[in-house]
């Protein structure tokens, strides 16, 4: 029942200042994504030659997968699917589905470790003999308190196990090969219909 002595352009205002805070927060929160989506790749493209992101990867029978990011690195290629969990997160190697604590909540996710060995086995099937890795790089709003399972990297360490390159390296010889396979691989892929920002 409404009150008689309220001013009905009090409600407006009411209304709007609400909404307006609605649309502050989602703004807000979009603006986080996009600075943090920035600054991965920037971080990205300092630690590989060469780098593509949210594309379709041929896989060897007529269909295509989803990789999040495809780096060409010193080492060879790598493949980093990106994951940002808040929370504790108890997972390990044999485990089928890995748990999350947070915020007084608990659910649990898929292992994400045999994708991820689908994903290196695609790009293998393109590039031949040349080395393949791949990582479940993690956001640092999460932590593993039971010890990290294999293939998970922390964003905070990914400098660490992957430095950042000296390109004055792609002049050299050795890289020709790595290059090569880089052109014939880039030129099978397209972009993801399911890309989105997850760190």
């Amino acid at each position: 029942m409404s009150n008689p002595n309220i001013d009905p352009k009090w409600i407006w205002v009411g209304a709007a200042a609400v909404a307006l805070a609605a649309a502050g927060y989602v703004g807000l929160r979009a603006y986080g994504r996009h600075a943090r989506r920035r600054s991965l790749l920037n971080r990205l493209e300092r630690i590989a030659f060469e780098s593509a992101h949210q594309v379709l990867v041929p896989d060897g029978m007529g269909g295509h997968i989803h990789v999040d990011h495809l780096l060409l690195t010193p080492r060879g290629f790598l493949i980093l699917d990106t994951r940002r969990v808040a929370g504790l997160i108890f997972g390990g190697d044999q485990m089928s589905e890995w748990t999350v604590m947070a915020r007084g909540r608990r659910y649990t996710f898929d292992n994400p470790q045999p994708a991820l060995y689908d994903r290196i086995a695609a790009v293998k099937a393109l590039v031949g003999d040349l080395p393949v890795e791949g990582r479940l790089l993690f956001s640092n709003v999460g932590k593993f308190t039971k010890g990290i399972p294999r293939w998970v990297l922390m964003l905070d360490g990914m400098e660490v196990e992957f430095p950042v390159v000296d390109r004055s390296l792609k002049e050299t010889p050795g890289f020709a090969k790595m290059g090569a396979a880089w052109t014939r691989i880039s030129s099978q892929l397209r972009p993801s219909p399911h890309a989105f920002t997850r760190l």
